[in-house]
Protein backbone atom coordinates (compact mmCIF):
# COMPACT_ATOMS: atom_id res chain seq x y z
CA UNK A 1 0.00 0.00 0.00
CA UNK A 2 1.41 3.41 -0.99
CA UNK A 3 1.01 5.73 2.02
CA UNK A 4 1.63 9.47 2.14
CA UNK A 5 2.29 10.73 5.67
CA UNK A 6 2.96 14.20 7.02
CA UNK A 7 3.01 16.22 10.22
CA UNK A 8 2.96 20.01 10.37
CA UNK A 9 2.28 20.53 14.10
CA UNK A 10 5.75 21.90 14.90
CA UNK A 11 7.99 24.44 13.18
CA UNK A 12 9.64 21.56 11.32
CA UNK A 13 7.19 19.81 9.01
CA UNK A 14 7.87 16.21 8.07
CA UNK A 15 6.55 14.28 5.10
CA UNK A 16 7.19 10.76 3.86
CA UNK A 17 6.09 8.34 1.18
CA UNK A 18 6.04 4.64 2.08
CA UNK A 19 5.31 1.53 0.07
CA UNK A 20 4.07 -0.82 2.77
CA UNK A 21 6.88 -0.48 5.33
CA UNK A 22 9.60 0.69 2.92
CA UNK A 23 10.38 4.41 3.09
CA UNK A 24 10.59 5.70 -0.49
CA UNK A 25 11.41 9.23 0.58
CA UNK A 26 11.29 11.59 3.55
CA UNK A 27 11.55 15.38 3.76
CA UNK A 28 11.70 18.09 6.41
CA UNK A 29 10.85 21.73 5.81
CA UNK A 30 8.21 24.15 7.08
CA UNK A 31 4.43 23.68 7.26
CA UNK A 32 3.89 26.26 4.51
CA UNK A 33 5.81 24.18 1.95
CA UNK A 34 4.01 20.91 2.66
CA UNK A 35 2.42 20.52 -0.78
CA UNK A 36 5.75 21.24 -2.48
CA UNK A 37 7.30 18.48 -0.38
CA UNK A 38 4.50 16.06 -1.27
CA UNK A 39 5.03 16.80 -4.95
CA UNK A 40 8.79 16.26 -4.62
CA UNK A 41 8.28 12.93 -2.80
CA UNK A 42 5.94 11.68 -5.52
CA UNK A 43 8.34 12.73 -8.28
CA UNK A 44 11.27 11.14 -6.45
CA UNK A 45 9.36 7.83 -6.30
CA UNK A 46 8.10 8.13 -9.90
CA UNK A 47 4.56 8.00 -8.53
CA UNK A 48 1.43 9.94 -9.40
CA UNK A 49 -0.96 11.37 -6.82
CA UNK A 50 -3.54 8.78 -7.90
CA UNK A 51 -1.09 6.03 -6.85
CA UNK A 52 -1.43 7.07 -3.19
CA UNK A 53 -3.76 4.64 -1.41
CA UNK A 54 -3.93 6.17 2.08
CA UNK A 55 -2.88 9.24 4.10
CA UNK A 56 -1.54 9.58 7.62
CA UNK A 57 -1.53 13.01 9.23
CA UNK A 58 -0.05 14.28 12.48
CA UNK A 59 -2.77 15.48 14.83
CA UNK A 60 -0.64 17.53 17.22
CA UNK A 61 -0.48 18.90 19.77
CA UNK A 62 1.59 21.77 18.50
CA UNK A 63 1.01 25.08 16.79
CA UNK A 64 -2.73 25.61 16.25
CA UNK A 65 -2.25 27.08 12.77
CA UNK A 66 0.36 24.56 11.68
CA UNK A 67 -1.76 21.64 12.86
CA UNK A 68 -4.71 23.05 10.87
CA UNK A 69 -2.51 23.30 7.76
CA UNK A 70 -1.77 19.57 7.94
CA UNK A 71 -5.37 18.57 8.57
CA UNK A 72 -6.70 20.82 5.81
CA UNK A 73 -4.15 19.45 3.34
CA UNK A 74 -5.02 15.87 4.34
CA UNK A 75 -8.75 16.51 3.91
CA UNK A 76 -8.26 18.17 0.53
CA UNK A 77 -5.98 15.42 -0.77
CA UNK A 78 -8.23 12.64 0.55
CA UNK A 79 -11.28 14.21 -1.07
CA UNK A 80 -9.52 14.73 -4.39
CA UNK A 81 -8.02 11.23 -4.44
CA UNK A 82 -10.96 9.38 -2.88
CA UNK A 83 -8.82 7.73 -0.18
CA UNK A 84 -8.97 7.13 3.57
CA UNK A 85 -6.56 8.23 6.23
CA UNK A 86 -5.51 8.00 9.84
CA UNK A 87 -4.38 10.48 12.45
CA UNK A 88 -1.36 9.95 14.71
CA UNK A 89 -0.31 12.09 17.65
CA UNK A 90 2.85 14.10 17.10
CA UNK A 91 3.91 13.18 20.65
CA UNK A 92 3.49 9.46 19.89
CA UNK A 93 5.60 9.73 16.73
CA UNK A 94 8.37 11.61 18.57
CA UNK A 95 8.36 8.96 21.30
CA UNK A 96 8.57 6.18 18.70
CA UNK A 97 11.72 7.77 17.27
CA UNK A 98 13.66 7.39 20.52
CA UNK A 99 12.83 4.35 22.63
CA UNK A 100 11.91 5.28 26.18
CA UNK A 101 12.06 9.02 25.44
CA UNK A 102 9.72 11.64 26.83
CA UNK A 103 8.54 13.80 23.89
CA UNK A 104 8.42 17.52 24.71
CA UNK A 105 6.87 19.93 22.19
CA UNK A 106 7.15 23.72 22.48
CA UNK A 107 3.64 24.98 23.28
CA UNK A 108 4.68 28.63 23.21
CA UNK A 109 3.47 30.94 26.04
CA UNK A 110 6.29 29.53 28.21
CA UNK A 111 4.78 26.03 28.19
CA UNK A 112 5.43 22.61 26.66
CA UNK A 113 3.19 19.74 25.58
CA UNK A 114 3.97 16.34 27.10
CA UNK A 115 1.96 13.10 26.96
CA UNK A 116 -1.00 12.77 29.27
CA UNK A 117 -0.72 16.22 30.79
CA UNK A 118 -1.34 18.75 28.03
CA UNK A 119 0.39 22.11 28.31
CA UNK A 120 2.58 22.66 31.37
CA UNK A 121 5.43 24.89 32.45
CA UNK A 122 8.81 23.29 31.63
CA UNK A 123 9.74 23.26 35.32
CA UNK A 124 6.68 21.06 35.99
CA UNK A 125 7.78 18.28 33.60
CA UNK A 126 8.67 15.03 35.39
CA UNK A 127 11.99 14.75 33.55
CA UNK A 128 14.36 13.30 36.13
CA UNK A 129 16.52 10.65 34.49
CA UNK A 130 14.49 10.78 31.27
CA UNK A 131 15.71 11.24 27.72
CA UNK A 132 13.71 14.23 26.45
CA UNK A 133 13.28 14.88 22.71
CA UNK A 134 11.44 17.48 20.65
CA UNK A 135 11.60 21.19 20.01
CA UNK A 136 10.37 21.88 23.57
CA UNK A 137 13.30 19.91 24.98
CA UNK A 138 15.68 21.99 22.85
CA UNK A 139 14.07 25.33 23.75
CA UNK A 140 13.89 24.59 27.48
CA UNK A 141 17.09 22.56 27.70
CA UNK A 142 18.48 24.46 30.69
CA UNK A 143 15.30 24.13 32.76
CA UNK A 144 14.82 20.45 31.92
CA UNK A 145 18.47 19.54 32.52
CA UNK A 146 18.38 21.15 35.96
CA UNK A 147 15.42 18.83 36.63
CA UNK A 148 17.55 15.80 35.67
CA UNK A 149 16.62 15.37 32.00
CA UNK A 150 19.03 14.03 29.40
CA UNK A 151 18.70 15.96 26.14
CA UNK A 152 20.52 15.12 22.91
CA UNK A 153 22.37 17.89 21.01
CA UNK A 154 20.11 20.43 19.28
CA UNK A 155 20.79 19.02 15.81
CA UNK A 156 19.97 15.42 16.79
CA UNK A 157 17.32 13.98 14.42
CA UNK A 158 15.35 12.60 17.38
CA UNK A 159 14.08 16.14 18.01
CA UNK A 160 12.14 16.17 14.71
CA UNK A 161 8.84 14.41 14.11
CA UNK A 162 9.27 11.72 11.43
CA UNK A 163 6.32 11.21 9.12
CA UNK A 164 7.59 7.69 8.36
CA UNK A 165 6.99 6.82 12.03
CA UNK A 166 3.50 8.30 11.82
CA UNK A 167 2.75 5.89 8.96
CA UNK A 168 4.08 2.93 10.94
CA UNK A 169 2.00 3.88 14.01
CA UNK A 170 -1.28 4.25 12.06
CA UNK A 171 -3.68 1.45 12.88
CA UNK A 172 -7.16 2.28 11.65
CA UNK A 173 -7.90 4.04 8.36
CA UNK A 174 -11.19 5.78 7.70
CA UNK A 175 -12.67 9.05 6.45
CA UNK A 176 -10.09 11.81 6.80
CA UNK A 177 -12.73 14.38 7.75
CA UNK A 178 -13.32 12.36 10.95
CA UNK A 179 -9.70 12.86 12.12
CA UNK A 180 -9.65 15.26 15.05
CA UNK A 181 -6.72 17.48 16.03
CA UNK A 182 -5.20 17.37 19.52
CA UNK A 183 -5.00 20.96 20.66
CA UNK A 184 -4.45 20.34 24.41
CA UNK A 185 -5.57 23.91 25.15
CA UNK A 186 -7.64 26.72 23.63
CA UNK A 187 -6.08 28.67 20.72
CA UNK A 188 -4.33 31.97 21.46
CA UNK A 189 -7.27 33.92 19.94
CA UNK A 190 -9.62 32.55 22.64
CA UNK A 191 -7.87 34.50 25.38
CA UNK A 192 -8.84 37.76 23.67
CA UNK A 193 -12.47 36.81 23.02
CA UNK A 194 -14.91 38.88 25.13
Amino acid sequence: MLILAFDTATDVASSALLDDDEVLGERWSTPRTLLEDVDALLRQASARPTDVEALVVGTGPGSFTSTRIGLAAARGLALALGIDGAGVSTLAALAAGAEGALPVIDARRGEVFVPGVGAVAPEDVAASGRLCVGDGAVRYREVLETRGAVIPPDDDPRHRPRAALHARLATAFGPVDAIEPIYARAPDAEQWRP
